[in-house]
This record gives structure tokens, C-alpha cells and sequence, in this order.
């Protein structure tokens, strides 16, 4: 491994220490690649995804605008998703990327679909 991902996996390391989720509280995982963002809703206790959705879904790509505006509509999909679950709180794990820019979009959104974290 380079230097680089060593020091994201530090990261991520140092973010999961702190952030767990359950089936009641499950953690909404972000992954930001160059081109696309995914996100899941993960229950850590059992080990399963409950929901996931990425900036690849037919209703997200349809939309041409920016990247952190997909990020926006990704937040919004994952909190309609998770309502449908029953769900209203989870806890969220920026992974190894930094809280701005599509990161804080996926958050914005998620909160504006009515997730409280």
C-alpha cells in the first residue's frame, strides 16, 4: 500500500472506532469515489446492509447536474428509503473523506428527508 491509503484507512480506522450501528440506529456509511458517491445503511451488530443507493441509480443519473447535487438527491433517496424501513436516526460515518463537499451534501440531504443524526 502507498502512503496515501494508508493514511485513509488511519482515517477510517480512527472514524469506526466511534461510530457503531444497530438494527434500531443503523450507520449511514459514505463512499466517495472521482465519479460516483454510495452510500449504505449498515446494522454493525448483525452485519447486514439494511438499504443502499449510489449516484449510478436511473433516477439519479437522469438529473444532469453536479456531482455535489447528486450527492444532495443521494441523501434524499437514502432518508426515503430508510422511512420505508421505519427508521428516523442513524448515526453517520464519513469513512476516510473529509465532512465537505459531497460528503456534507449526502448529509444535507439526508437530514432534509427527514433522517435526524
Amino acid at each position: 500500500m502507498n502512503s496515501k491509503a494508508i493514511r485513509k484507512q488511519k482515517i477510517k480506522y480512527r472514524v469506526r472506532k466511534n461510530v457503531s450501528g444497530s438494527a434500531a440506529k443503523p450507520r449511514l456509511s459514505v463512499f466517495r469515489s472521482n465519479a460516483d458517491t454510495y452510500v449504505q445503511l449498515i446494522d454493525d451488530e448483525n452485519g447486514v446492509t439494511l438499504a443502499a443507493a449510489s449516484t449510478r441509480d436511473k433516477d439519479i443519473v437522469a438529473q444532469k447536474v453536479t456531482k455535489t447535487e447528486k450527492s444532495k438527491l443521494l441523501g434524499g433517496t437514502i432518508a426515503r428509503k430508510a422511512t420505508e424501513l421505519g427508521l428516523k436516526e442513524v448515526v453517520f460515518d464519513r469513512g476516510s473523506s473529509l465532512y465537505h463537499g459531497r460528503v456534507k451534501a449526502v448529509a444535507e440531504g439526508a437530514r432534509e428527508g427527514g433522517l435526524q443524526f
